[in-house]
């Protein structure tokens, strides 16, 4: 009779956890190293054909070591959805320090992140393609040609926008990773207004890059399989998603009292 594996992942962790088992700890990396592919496979996408995904996979085994270490099954917290974002922030960091996007792609990025914030003050709704293009002082062309070079550049994530602290430190949108009532009440405060400043930044995205983001950060959709649902190329929908990151961040930077600057 075979064993339940469901019994024998939560006899590892116990294992590890309460005895320090190394061969328990193995176990654990072998039986969830499919989640660091997951992963690393979701970020290429949008990474130049230059980035290896077999170098991101062994950075993404380390942020799977590290949410092993840290991990406490007591909480009550799925392991899977933990791991993902200590996974991605691992890659996430690992690829920052080589510094591999162009200081120019940054620059570009940040002038658009300007033009949305600049726009939405003056406008008091979400600013057209063509608008944002004018206040850019770029035809609506060229625009989109950067849009899409940023759409192939960028690591920016959803994720990366509920956290400003270091990897240790950063939690998922989705998730309640921390104990609230461990927490100082100041920084409580601050995430839930953070939580609620980010709500209704994506209520008011437009409807197709709202859908982008649901799609792939909720329901876990590839950027194909959302092109699918669309009926638009996996480069349009890469596109809305980078334009959609971006508006949330001048949200949030308007919200926070600075207009960031190239």
């Amino acid at each position: 009779m075979r064993s339940d594996p469901r019994t024998d992942i939560t006899a590892y962790w116990a294992a590890y956890k309460e005895d320090g088992d190394l061969d328990a700890r193995e176990a654990l990396i072998l039986n969830y190293s499919p989640l660091v592919k997951y992963v690393a496979g979701r970020l290429s996408s949008n990474l130049p054909q230059t980035v290896d995904t077999s170098d991101l996979i062994s950075y993404g085994v380390f942020g799977l070591i590290d949410a092993i270490e840290k991990f406490d099954p007591a909480r009550g917290i799925k392991f899977e959805t933990y791991a993902i974002a200590r996974i991605k922030g691992a890659i996430i960091d690992e690829l920052r320090s080589m510094d591999w996007v162009p200081r120019s792609v940054r620059s570009r990025a940040k002038e658009i992140e300007q033009a949305y914030v600049v726009l939405e003050n003056r406008l008091r709704r979400v600013p057209t393609d063509a608008e944002v293009a004018a206040e850019m002082g770029v035809t609506t062309r060229e625009l989109h040609d950067i849009l899409t070079k940023l759409s192939y550049t960028s690591v920016v994530s959803f994720e990366e926008l509920w956290s400003g602290g270091d990897r240790d430190d950063r939690g998922n949108v989705f998730a309640t990773i921390k104990d609230d009532s461990a927490e100082d009440p100041v920084q409580v405060f601050e995430s839930v207004e953070l939580k609620d400043i980010l709500a209704g930044a994506i209520d008011r995205l437009p409807e197709r890059e709202k859908v982008v983001i649901a799609l792939y950060y909720y329901e876990g959709l590839t950027l194909k399989e959302i092109g699918a649902v669309l009926g638009v190329t996996e480069s349009r929908v890469s596109q809305l998603h980078t334009k959609a990151v971006l508006r949330l961040r001048a949200r949030l930077h308007a919200a926070q009292g600075f207009i960031p600057t190239g």
